[in-house]
C-alpha cells in the first residue's frame, strides 16, 4: 500500500522543504481530536481543552471531521506562507466547489469517496449521496454537511474564525515553542538537497523513499495511488505535533504535499508473550492489517470498510471478529450503525514501530 509520486524530469528547485503554520495547526487540532494517537502529547491536549472557552470547544467538536481521520486538502496548503493569517487568506481564495468537495470527503470519512461532476452544490442526487454518506458517520457529520451545502460561505467564514480563535487560545504559543525544531530540520534537509540531492534529503524520513530509478518518491500510506509532480512541484512540511502520522495530500492541479514528523518517538511498554502472540496472529493476515490501518484514521462501519476496499460485508465482518477477539478493536452501536475503533493503548503495547506504521 503506497502512494507513488512521479518526479521524473522535475527540476530540483521545484522540490521544496518548508514550514507551514496552517499545516501545523491542523496537526495540533488532530491531537486534540485524537489524543490517543499521541500519548506523548496527552498532557498538552488536556491542558488546552481545560483552557478553551466553551464556545470554541464546541466549535472544534462540530468541525473536527476536517482534521480528525484525515486532513481536508485546504488545511495542508499548496503554497506555504510565513504566517497563519497569510495561509488563511490563501484558503479564502479557493472556490466553493473545491472547498466543499474537500470538506465533504473528510466529513464522509473516506478518502476514496469522490464527488465528481455534477456537484453536490448544484445537483440534488449528488447532494443526497453526500448527505447519506455523512449520516453514516453520525449526527454531527450530517449536520455539518447540511450546513456546508446550504450555505458554504457561512460555514467557510465560521471555520476561518474558529482557526483564528485557536491561534489566540493555543496555537501562537505552541508554534513559537516548535519553531526552533522546525527550522533546524529545514536547514538540514535543504542543505542535503542542495549538496547531495533528493535521496539524501529524504533518507531520515521514515517511510518516504526515493525509488531506485530516481523517478518517483514512494510514500508508505494506506492507499494504492499515484500522483504527478512535474507540473506543480512537490512540498514537504516538517511537523512536531504530527508524530507518528505521515500525511500525504494530492489532487489534480495542486502540488503533492507530504507532512512528516520530526520529533523522536516515545519508547514502547513491554507486554506479555501470550498477548503478543495473540495479537500478531490477528495481524498476520494482510486484509486485517489493511482494515486496521483504515480504522486507525477513525471509526468506520462494516459497510464503509467493504466499500473502501472492494470486499464483501461478510468477509469484512469475519476479519473484524478476529481483530475484536484479540482486543485490538472495540465496537459501538449508534442507531442502526455499528462503528469499529482501534484500541490504541493495546496496539501501542505491541511496539512503537507497529503503531507508527499503522497510524501513518
Amino acid at each position: 500500500m503506497t502512494l507513488r509520486i512521479d518526479i521524473s524530469g522535475l527540476p530540483s528547485e521545484r522540490l521544496r522543504f518548508a514550514a507551514s503554520p496552517l499545516a501545523e495547526l491542523t496537526a495540533m487540532l488532530h491531537v486534540l481530536a485524537e489524543p490517543g494517537h499521541h500519548p506523548q502529547l496527552a498532557g498538552w491536549a488536556g491542558t488546552v481543552w481545560a483552557g478553551l472557552r466553551p464556545e470554541l470547544a464546541e466549535r472544534l467538536r462540530e468541525a473536527e471531521f476536517l482534521w480528525r481521520s484525515s486532513r481536508a486538502d485546504f488545511l495542508v496548503p499548496a503554497r506555504p506562507r510565513s504566517t497563519l493569517a497569510e495561509e488563511l487568506d490563501e484558503v479564502d481564495r479557493i472556490d466553493d466547489e473545491t472547498y466543499v468537495t474537500a470538506a465533504l470527503v473528510t466529513t464522509c470519512g473516506n478518502n476514496r469517496v469522490h464527488f465528481a461532476a455534477p456537484s453536490p452544490l448544484s445537483d440534488a442526487t449528488a447532494r443526497e449521496r453526500a448527505l447519506d454518506l455523512a449520516q453514516a458517520r453520525g449526527a454531527l457529520q450530517e449536520a455539518f454537511a447540511e450546513r456546508l451545502l446550504a450555505d458554504p460561505a457561512a460555514v467557510r467564514a465560521q471555520v476561518r474564525d474558529t482557526l483564528e480563535q485557536c491561534a489566540e487560545a493555543f496555537f501562537d504559543a505552541a508554534w513559537t515553542s516548535v519553531a526552533g525544531q522546525l527550522a533546524t530540520d529545514l536547514r538540514l534537509r535543504n542543505d542535503l538537497l542542495k549538496r547531495q540531492g533528493i535521496g539524501a534529503a529524504l533518507a531520515s524520513i521514515s517511510s518516504v523513499t526515493l525509488a531506485p530509478d530516481g523517478n518517483s518518491i514512494v510514500v508508505d500510506k494506506a492507499q494504492d495511488n499515484a500522483a504527478a509532480a512535474q507540473g506543480t512541484g512537490i512540498l514537504f512540511y516538517p511537523s512536531v505535533f504530527g508524530r507518528p502520522h505521515l500525511v500525504a495530500v494530492h489532487a489534480p492541479g495542486r502540488p503533492p504535499v507530504v507532512q512528516y514528523p520530526v520529533a523522536e518517538p516515545s519508547p514502547s511498554e513491554p507486554v506479555s508473550l501470550e498477548t503478543v502472540t495473540l495479537r500478531l496472529e490477528a495481524l498476520a493476515h494482510p486484509v486485517r492489517l489493511r482494515l486496521l490501518r483504515t480504522l486507525a484514521r477513525g471509526p468506520h462501519t462494516t459497510g464503509e470498510l467493504a466499500s473502501a476496499w472492494g470486499l464483501s460485508s461478510p468477509e469484512v465482518s469475519r476479519h473484524l471478529a478476529v481483530l475484536r477477539r484479540s482486543g485490538l478493536l472495540t465496537a459501538q452501536r449508534e442507531g442502526r450503525y455499528v462503528r469499529y475503533t482501534v484500541n490504541l493503548p493495546d496496539l501501542a503495547a505491541l511496539g512503537g514501530d507497529l503503531l507508527a506504521a499503522v497510524l501513518r
